[in-house]
């Protein structure tokens, strides 16, 4: 999207509980990327509640003109044909007008997992949208693909301000009744609002949809066979994947492990940490479905516990986890620090590994270097922070009776955490 507007002008939406990782992942490539950039959701509601909620935000805490184009774009999408995507969303949003517009995708095949557009009259380069239909059966997807009258769905809405919140008032008089409020008010009434896609409080009965027709390769990367078929393109072989007597196997890794696969066709294979999903190829949409009911029923701790978890002063990674120890790898970003804190239930070994610390231990202040460590004893009160301008690395040994996330007393805190 930086291609198409400035990196200020690019804004994301994300729920409470999300919003550390996406701001992490974001600074990753961009250091000085804004806290005011993200949205945070109180809590999830759908679609159509969270695109009021960043019209409301860009409007009344950015100031933005409410005539403005918006496009509002997933994260989980595929784009393999950058250049035509780029050309066909800057016209659409030259072109919109005070219409809501969808850009269609052209189907490559009778796709029975996404919606249609049906298109209507054509009016410069985009088209009047006669119908929406929701995901068909395998017979009418290939009734679509062969009339040439239909795109498929792909979620991607541009509309302004103004016109969003005239809809809003036309077709979701609930969501408008706080819409109008400030914003403030609109927030802390979030959770209130109905639960509701945009499609079906507004898209499906508004009589100002539009649609721009595009084809630049997307794929909603809604499984690991989506996963499997676009990497599968790139004919890079993974020296991590020793394949002997298999055929069709798609492996990934997310620590780049060795994963051997003897005498197998048509399977996928995922490791993740601390977890290993084995599936035949095209079940995986069902598959890790009733996968997660499983380990939700069995209340298998891995479907919660996170390996890698997200804060604001940056994030850790569980390299072991046992009975009476355990050992992470924390990184600090440039300026950050976590809170002040003790702990009543384990001591702590900090290791230096890259960059510079800055510790509080006890009543003294200490500054390591790579290769030096310091042992915080339980009960001490400390503090790690980041004061050079690259990450800060360290291993943390933790050794105790109770080695859980919760055993924290926080005496001071620059986020503002309990």
């Amino acid at each position: 999207m930086k291609e198409v507007v400035p990196e200020t002008n690019i804004y994301f939406v994300t729920n409470g509980d999300n919003y550390y990782n996406v701001l992490n992942q974001i600074r990753e490539i961009y250091a000085d990327f804004s806290e005011r950039q993200i949205i945070k959701e109180p809590e999830s509601r759908n679609t159509m509640p969270a695109i009021a909620l960043a019209a409301k935000y860009l409007k009344d805490e950015i100031g933005i003109d409410e005539n403005a184009p918006i496009i509002e774009v997933h994260s989980d999408h595929f784009i393999g044909d950058k250049e035509t995507y780029i050309k066909i969303v800057k016209r659409a949003l030259a072109e919109l007008g005070n219409n809501l517009g969808t850009i269609g995708i052209v189907p490559t095949k009778p796709d029975t997992g996404l919606g249609y557009i049906k298109k209507g009259e054509q009016s410069g380069s985009c088209y009047k949208v006669e119908a929406f239909k929701e995901k068909p059966d395998r017979k009418t997807a290939e009734e679509f693909l062969i009339s040439g009258n239909y795109l498929w769905n792909a979620g991607m809405y541009l509309f302004s301000v103004k016109t969003m919140a005239e809809e809003i008032q036309k077709y979701a008089p609930e969501i408008h009744s706080w819409f109008v409020k400030d914003f403030q008010t609109f927030l802390q009434s979030f959770g209130s609002l109905p639960a509701v896609a945009i499609d079906v409080a507004i898209s499906e009965k508004s009589d100002r949809m539009v649609t721009f027709e595009g084809d630049f390769d997307w794929s909603d990367v809604g499984s690991f066979d989506v996963l499997a078929e676009i990497l599968g393109r790139k004919k890079d072989e993974n020296p991590k994947h020793v394949s002997i007597d298999s055929k069709n196997v798609f492996v990934h890794s997310a620590n780049d492990g060795l994963i051997v696969t003897s005498g197998l066709e048509d399977v996928i294979v995922i490791e993740n940490n601390d977890s290993i999903l084995v599936q035949k190829m095209g079940e995986s949409n069902d598959g890790v479905k009733k996968v997660v009911e499983y380990l939700k029923e069995k209340d298998y701790p891995e479907l919660s516990d996170n390996v890698v978890g997200y804060r604001p002063w940056g994030k850790y990674e569980v390299l072991i986890d046992a009975d009476n120890h355990k050992v992470k790898k924390i990184t600090v970003y440039p300026g950050a620090k976590l809170s002040l804190q003790s702990h009543d239930k384990r001591a702590e070994h900090w290791v230096v590994v890259k960059g510079t610390a800055e510790i509080v231990h006890g009543e003294n202040l200490l500054t390591l270097e790579e290769n030096e460590s310091t042992f915080i004893p339980i009960g001490t009160k400390h503090r790690l922070g980041n004061p050079g301008k690259t990450n800060l690395e360290i291993i943390e040994v933790q050794t105790g009776s109770y080695l859980e996330e919760d055993d924290i007393v926080r005496y001071e805190d620059v986020y503002e955490r309990n």
